[in-house]
């Protein structure tokens, strides 16, 4: 029903709510501009995104369905922000902050996630965790 395809630097409009919990993907990037980049995400129970940091990129992520914790710090070792997340709510990670958003669930996490600017490779399509992990473009 929906294109998962990147369609980055052309005008679409896309149900983003649909779109997000219909992906059964790790991560499907949908949309990369140069300023900006929209990927979806299902992390299963007891995954995690990963812990990460974006180099002077700031992210957005939207909980559409499931229930986790959101842990970020200024550092790998120091998360000294935790808090439960659930569906409809937001996170806001500003640049060079350390991140990860577990689900604590027992159903898929499912979320989209807006980078200011790219993070991935255009089009990039991770079917599991270990993809990404795997990845040689991923951090």
């Amino acid at each position: 029903m929906y294109n998962f395809n990147d369609r980055g630097k052309k005008p679409v409009v896309e149900d983003i709510e649909g779109m997000t919990l219909e992906n059964e993907n790790f991560r499907t990037t949908i949309w990369t501009g140069s300023k900006l980049q929209v990927t979806l995400m299902t992390i299963q129970p007891g995954d995690d995104i990963g812990l990460e940091v974006h180099e002077g990129i700031d992210q957005f992520l939207r909980i559409e369905q499931g229930e986790g914790l959101c842990q970020m710090g200024p550092t790998e070792d120091n998360l000294n922000f935790e808090e439960k997340v659930k569906d409809d709510d937001a996170i806001f990670v500003p640049a060079d902050v350390w991140h990860n958003v577990t689900n604590t669930g027992d159903k898929p996490l499912k979320l989209y996630t807006i980078y200011a600017g790219p993070d991935h490779v255009e089009g990039t399509v991770h079917k599991t965790h270990q993809d990404a992990l795997d990845d040689p473009n991923e951090h």
